[in-house]
């Protein structure tokens, strides 16, 4: 069936319920809510009684990002059933993400589907954002306590408890899941993982010397122990470890293989092995070692990939956002962690959970559509579409859509490492607040840098691009680009960052 069929059929039977769930189910599994909103709407209006299509219709407001419509939708939809489970966790979800209070929402969720994890991830995210991470962790440790080889549920907790500052004791509900269920490889790969993530890799390694008594030499511990000789300096112990590997089977694997090549000047092989996966699914992972070899080699690609000038853009929109300090003291009220996140990017600060865009302040919907008009301009100057690049080839004809968004805040000497994007398409900085130039700071501090590799690959790159920061600054760039900042000594350095999401492929 096709978006067209199922509009006709809805529309030539306005009585029929179900030709109207159809429309909203294909709609939201291809990314196509603009097109079925209205029809929808109209069918919940005229059969006003049925909760399901008031559910349909805000789980379309909300993919399209319109959270106050979908909370006045799933509001209906709850008023109408009140005891369905489904329609109680999809109002409280939506009220988390539109900054709203949403912990009394989700304990009557749960009061209907007590075994849902989804709904004990949601309590523990909501009482999080309202300031109540004591109780958040001690909620979760204690499902995760019942549940010992919930995967999601360790997953938050590690990462709650170790946002919170809590260092070592982050991993402790994963040890402790370990000593009882020591037949899981997940659990054990789990923590060998979020070891990795926090950069403790001595830990790591601990773990998977004693995983290896009970599980024996499992694929996992062997690619994790590579990645960890690899970064270590251990060259000819993590190759003899990759040898054990198909490089064709999992672009995740040649990944590692590939930044192993790097790191120890192979150049050459990690662009015989970029080579092999460009054009593959998964080739969004090893699109930014494609840049960094090809710059390497003097390959003209290099410049194919990134050098084209409408690919990095500057929008200086101070006068189109809300104004920029009130913006900043909302900002700062959502920086509730004390520590940074495993497995991102800041060091020296901490970044907000949660979609930022998706809440419903009037900054930041303001924001939010400044960004998107912003967005839009970017998008209509790109040069004409080329099938095999990963910025310039993809269609341009939808709604856009974020893949995440979020606030960045770092403290004196805080700085975001070298990295890249590759669940993106379109990725940015937007400045805040910026603390003032001081006489001990370099000329770049606080900049932009576009190019250059993370430091743990050793290649010492320059970046490509320098990007002078200020507020209202708008700057936007390929997901797939290397890109970082330069700390400054001291002061507060206040963002916001969005990934554009890669459009859905045209079938």
């Amino acid at each position: 069936m096709t978006i067209e069929s199922l509009l006709s059929a809805a529309r030539a039977d306005t009585g029929n319920a179900a030709a109207l769930e159809a429309l909203a189910s294909h709609a939201l599994a291809h990314q196509q809510e603009h097109q079925a909103l209205g029809v929808v709407e109209e069918g919940a209006k005229r059969h006003k009684s049925n909760a399901r299509l008031w559910q349909w219709l805000a789980l379309l407001q909300r993919a399209a990002d319109d959270r106050v419509s979908a909370l006045d939708s799933f509001a209906r939809a709850a008023a109408l059933a009140p005891l369905d489970a489904s329609i109680a966790k999809g109002l409280a979800q939506t009220r988390l993400e539109a900054g709203l209070p949403a912990v009394d929402a989700f304990a009557k969720a749960r009061q209907l589907a007590p075994n849902d994890g989804d709904i004990v991830l949601g309590v523990t995210a909501a009482l999080f954002s309202e300031g109540q991470a004591e109780t958040a962790i001690s909620i979760l440790a204690g499902n995760v306590g019942a549940n010992p080889l919930w995967l999601f549920g360790h997953r938050d907790l590690v990462q709650l408890r170790w946002m919170m500052g809590e260092g070592q004791a982050a991993f402790a509900s994963l040890r402790s899941a370990i000593s009882t269920n020591p037949e899981s490889e997940a659990l054990w790969a789990q923590l060998v993982h979020a070891l990795m993530q926090a950069g403790l890799n001595d830990d790591a390694l601990s773990v998977i010397t004693e995983g290896r008594k009970t599980m024996g030499d499992t694929p996992r511990f062997a690619v994790n122990e590579a990645v960890i000789r690899s970064d270590a300096g251990d060259r000819v112990g993590a190759a003899h470890l990759f040898e054990g590997f198909s490089d064709g089977d999992d672009a995740t694997v040649a990944v590692r293989i590939i930044r192993h090549h790097l790191r120890y000047e192979e150049v050459d092989a990690a662009a015989k092995l970029v080579h092999r996966w460009i054009g593959r699914p998964g080739e969004a992972l090893v699109w930014p070692y494609a840049s960094l070899c090809w710059r390497l080699l003097g390959d003209a690609r290099a410049d194919w990939l990134e050098g084209e000038a409408a690919l990095v853009r500057v929008f200086d929109i101070a006068d189109k956002l809300p104004p920029l300090e009130h913006l900043a003291d909302l900002l700062r009220r959502l920086h509730v962690a004390r520590s940074q996140h495993l497995d991102q990017s800041v060091r020296g600060g901490t970044q907000t959970d949660g979609a930022l865009f998706a809440r419903i302040e009037p900054e930041i919907r303001h924001l939010r559509a400044a960004i998107a008009v912003a967005v839009a301009e970017y998008l209509a100057a790109l040069p004409e579409r080329d099938a095999g690049h990963p910025t310039i080839g993809p269609r341009r004809d939808q709604p856009v859509r974020f893949a995440g968004s979020w606030s960045v805040r770092l403290a004196g000497k805080g700085f975001h490492a070298n990295h890249v994007h590759p669940a993106g398409w379109i990725s940015s900085a937007l400045y805040v607040a910026l603390p003032e130039h001081r006489p001990e700071d370099g000329p770049n501090a606080g900049w932009l840098t576009l190019g250059s590799p993370e430091a743990g690959l050793g290649l010492h790159m320059p970046p490509t691009r320098l990007i002078e920061p200020k507020p209202g600054r708008l700057v936007m760039f390929p997901s797939t680009m290397w890109h970082g900042t330069l700390p400054f000594e001291a002061g507060e350095r206040l963002t916001i960052a969005f990934d554009v999401a890669p459009p859905m492929a045209e079938v």
